[in-house]
């Protein structure tokens, strides 16, 4: 399988034409926010493609990056939107419009499973077993070829794992359920961001 990998230094060219829907993943220092710093963007237009931004860390200024984000025209299919869309917000300053999380979809339809990771989806929809060999690596510093390779494969897949999961909500009938609830996902970020971390619903 080839994919078309292409490395980008602080921002995505001028000139990128990225479609209606793109896959976004991130790269973090760790999961807290505050503490943790955000090292790459990845996203994809699902043509075994992939565009990984490392960020210019002193300034975190991306502005097509941003411009593609903020467009409520274009569709963005996280895997975990709540921590992905968490750190763009607080290092970008991002209003993200527009988001899909397979994560929500797959706990929401694949009720016979309780492995709802990327690596279990992409093995039942795709078909293949990847590695997560280098998710704890550091992302920080120069990129190893098999560092570039994970990051690319956190993105590529997600359109088709995105198409399967629709079909199984229709199919369920549990689409309207989870359209209300992603329609909860920038509250849920704001509280995150706002330190409440546990169910506000619960007693």
């Amino acid at each position: 399988m080839n994919i078309d990998i292409k490395l980008h230094k602080a921002d995505l060219p001028d000139d990128l034409n990225v479609g209606n829907i793109i896959a976004v993943d991130c790269e973090m220092g760790g999961l807290n926010i505050k503490r943790d710093p955000l090292f790459l963007v990845q996203i994809s237009e699902g043509n075994l493609d992939a565009h990984i931004i490392q960020l210019d860390r002193k300034s975190y200024k991306s502005p097509n990056l941003v411009k593609i984000l903020e467009d409520p025209k274009i569709k963005k299919i996280f895997h975990f939107a709540r921590a992905d869309v968490s750190f763009l917000q607080y290092y970008l300053k991002v209003n993200i419009e527009n988001i899909e999380c397979t994560k929500i979809k797959s706990k929401l339809s694949r009720t016979y499973t309780d492995k709802h990771g990327l690596k279990d989806l992409i093995k039942e929809v795709i078909g293949i077993d990847v590695s997560k060999q280098y998710q704890s690596s550091d992302f920080g510093g120069k990129l190893s070829d098999q560092q570039i390779k994970y990051c690319a494969n956190d993105v590529i897949y997600l359109h088709k794992i995105n198409d399967f999961l629709d079909k199984l909500l229709l199919r369920e009938k549990r689409m309207d359920l989870y359209k209300k609830t992603i329609s909860f996902i920038k509250t849920r970020v704001d509280l995150d961001l706002a330190s409440f971390k546990d169910d506000i619903w619960s007693h």
